[in-house]
């Protein structure tokens, strides 16, 4: 009985070490592929027109791009996984506001131009 909860807890506080360790390693690797992410989110925001359309979120992401790449230089690789984290989520804000801004300027063209056709309609009906 007393070699089975000897056991019982040796086991126990292996698997709790195991799970320490894993979680403090995780944090000294490299945010990589966080950093490139995000990178790529900042890219497409700015392809969509951001810089025009939301360029307060654009220049956000940016900074927090710079601020993560300084921080991976630094091996400080946590908080580089949060600045890609937020510049992330930034860029996609940014993203998210150029496309709309595009998609209201287009259905207001289409708008003028059904409003134009209807004076055109209206004059060649008053024509007849």
């Amino acid at each position: 009985m007393k070699t089975r909860t000897l056991r019982l807890t040796l086991t126990t506080l292996c698997c709790a070490g195991l799970v320490v360790m894993t979680g403090c390693s995780s944090m000294k690797t490299p945010a990589t592929a966080d950093v490139a992410v995000s990178k790529e989110a900042v890219a497409n925001a700015a392809d969509a027109g951001a810089a025009q359309y939301a360029p307060v979120e654009l220049k956000s992401a940016q900074d927090k791009m710079a601020a993560a790449n300084k921080a991976m230089a630094a091996k400080d690789y946590k908080l580089a996984r949060d600045l890609a984290s937020q510049a992330q989520v930034d860029a996609k804000l940014a993203q998210s506001k150029a496309n709309s801004a595009k998609a209201t300027a287009a259905a207001n063209a289409v708008q003028e131009d059904v409003r134009v056709l209807r004076e055109e309609l209206d004059r060649a009906g008053n024509q007849k």
